[in-house]
């Protein structure tokens, strides 16, 4: 079944659920910072294995006390869909067990 886009309208609507994330041209993004660089790397294990389950996949950026993501889905012509609210409440939901911020 093809995903479909959401609208501008729908879009802004979930993004006042999701504090920090915002829309970068086409993709939704959010950074994190943490307190040691292993903590980032756990979060990052713990963000690919969340992907996995979805099948549904950011561009997904290590720093040395940070998390980044950048999603947007290919299926349906790089517009932003509900897979990647889904993506995002999920790595929203894992973040403070990483302490995140």
């Amino acid at each position: 079944m093809p995903v479909e886009p959401l609208s501008q309208k729908e879009v802004e609507d979930r993004l006042a659920e999701l504090p920090g994330w915002s829309l970068d041209g086409d993709r939704l993004t959010r950074s994190y910072r943490l307190g040691s660089h292993f903590a980032a790397t756990a979060m990052v294990v713990h963000i690919a294995q969340v992907q996995e389950e979805l099948d549904h996949h950011s561009d997904l950026t290590l720093g040395y006390h940070s998390v980044s993501l950048s999603v947007h889905t290919h299926s349906a012509g790089g517009a932003v869909t509900e897979k990647d609210f889904e993506l995002a409440r999920r790595v929203e939901d894992l973040a403070p067990g990483h302490g995140a911020h």
